[in-house]
């Protein structure tokens, strides 16, 4: 079975060029949306995975979905930590884990407006676990026992008194910028300050999550399986990296829902635009279609040839989508993080994933614009198609 030379197919969307650019414009502008709106969806989602660890594990209330859902007393806190044979010990014995408060705080932006910011209080432990994560960039990190802060970098340029020497007001007890930190993470749009000072400002005497480095070997789902059943401090456990993917479920899904919705929605009109491109060109190439299926080509062959410019018109939309998304890779924006309530700054990445999904929604967008007038070249008989002009 004879095929249609593929440069005959070149050639026309070439002769037809400013229904080709308009066809390849409106796919490309549906593919842009879509990309940018993964993009968003991927930067966010990496902000927490990137970061997590597996020898770091979360302890919180059982049920508790996030760290401010979750609540601990002190005494039971103490218990978790000094109690458990799993967690690591430092080189003087003493366990590796620390107990947190996690709380948000209303802070107006440089821009104007309020939003809200998680505070995290800290002790000296939880230096030595986050250690690894975090770095400090200007000043120093805070004095245990005093009233001092430091804020992560993406807060320096977003929100009002988060600079290195500023003051911020908690509740009613002011607290000095003492340091500037920054990290791959969500810890970068956190302020960290004293667990104890913070905890009397802010008026919580309770704590949120117990931290801890685990020991090697240890078996986690027996852990979890005997912190259910504890009496004394029942608690959910779960790796640094299982809790981080958590916290991305709501947001993630809105974004891909909202991605979905325009997608479809733009979808729809750059089919539409590329049915009637198609359509268009059939209608003024039926001579051409005629002469080929007298030569002895086979209706199949007329069918692929014109799916085939079908297909070329999307991979030429979803490559100039892919070139207006690519200035957004690494554009810094926020926004509040459904899970927790609390603003999370965050970079768009486009990332190969993106750019394929890109391409191939492209390309399904070509083929279903070029399917039916494909199908309508294919059925023509000769005899007709040789009488119009």
């Amino acid at each position: 079975m004879a095929l249609v030379p593929l440069s005959y197919n070149a050639r026309s969307l070439f002769v037809r060029r400013s229904a080709t650019l308009l066809t390849v414009f409106g796919i490309g502008a549906t593919v842009a949306v879509l990309a940018g709106v993964l993009a968003l969806q991927q930067g966010f989602e990496r902000l927490f995975t990137s970061s997590g660890r597996e020898h770091v594990v979360i302890f919180l209330r059982p049920g508790a979905t996030n760290e401010g859902d979750s609540l601990f007393e002190r005494e039971r806190a103490e218990i978790l930590m000094k109690s458990r044979p799993e967690i690591a010990l430092d080189e003087q014995g003493r366990p590796l884990a620390a107990a947190e408060r996690y709380l948000a705080v209303r802070r107006r932006k440089l821009d104007g407006g309020e939003t809200n910011v998680p505070i995290r209080g800290i002790g000296p432990r939880s230096l030595a676990i986050h250690g690894e994560l975090v770095e400090v960039v200007a000043g120093r990190p805070v004095e245990f026992g005093a009233d001092e802060v430091m804020v992560g970098s993406a807060l320096t340029t977003r929100m009002q008194n988060c600079r290195v020497g500023d003051v911020l007001l908690l509740n009613t007890t002011p607290f000095r910028v003492v340091g500037e930190f920054r990290s791959e993470g969500p810890f970068n749009s956190e302020i960290w300050g004293d667990s104890e000072r913070i905890g009397e400002a802010l008026e919580r005497p309770l704590l949120n999550r117990v931290v801890a480095q685990i020991a090697p070997g240890t078996d986690l789902e027996k852990l979890a399986d005997s912190l259910e059943g504890d009496k004394r401090v029942p608690a959910k456990v779960q790796t640094e990296k299982a809790f981080l993917e958590g916290q991305t479920q709501v947001l993630s899904g809105v974004l891909l829902f909202l991605g979905g919705f325009l997608a479809l929605v733009m979808g729809s009109a750059a089919v539409l635009t590329g049915t009637n491109t198609m359509l268009a060109a059939i209608s003024a190439r039926s001579h051409e279609i005629g002469i080929l299926l007298s030569m002895g080509f086979r209706p199949l062959p007329i069918f692929l040839a014109f799916l085939f410019e079908a297909l070329l018109l999307g991979v030429l939309g979803g490559a100039l989508g892919c070139l207006m998304a690519l200035p957004l890779d690494g554009v810094r924006t926020g926004t509040t993080n459904f899970q927790t309530f609390t603003e999370v700054a965050f970079a768009f990445r486009i990332t190969p994933d993106v750019l394929t999904t890109a391409v191939g929604f492209a390309i399904l967008l070509g083929l279903l614009g070029g399917a039916w007038p494909a199908w309508r070249a294919a059925r023509m008989k000769p005899t007709e198609a040789l009488r119009r002009s």
